[in-house]
């Protein structure tokens, strides 16, 4: 049995989320500039120690170029 909080389906979101912010070039401080939050908010997103909600996907996804159903397949 994992022992992880997250279900495979939110690891696969926080991937993809890694993989869009490292295809576009952006490390994780310029993205935090254009949602004009601290850099912790996106590590601890990635690291899976902060859940995201929709909302805040919708937002990444428009920082990326991405759709948000990419972060959701």
């Amino acid at each position: 049995m994992s022992r992880s909080v997250h279900s495979e389906d939110y690891r696969k979101i926080i991937r993809r989320l890694k993989e869009a912010r490292r295809g576009v070039g952006l490390s994780q401080q310029e993205v935090a500039d254009m949602l004009a939050k601290p850099q912790s908010f996106v590590s601890k997103i990635e690291s899976g120690e902060r859940r995201l909600d929709v909302a805040e996907i919708k937002r990444f996804a428009n920082v990326y170029g991405k759709s948000t159903s990419f972060f959701m397949k």
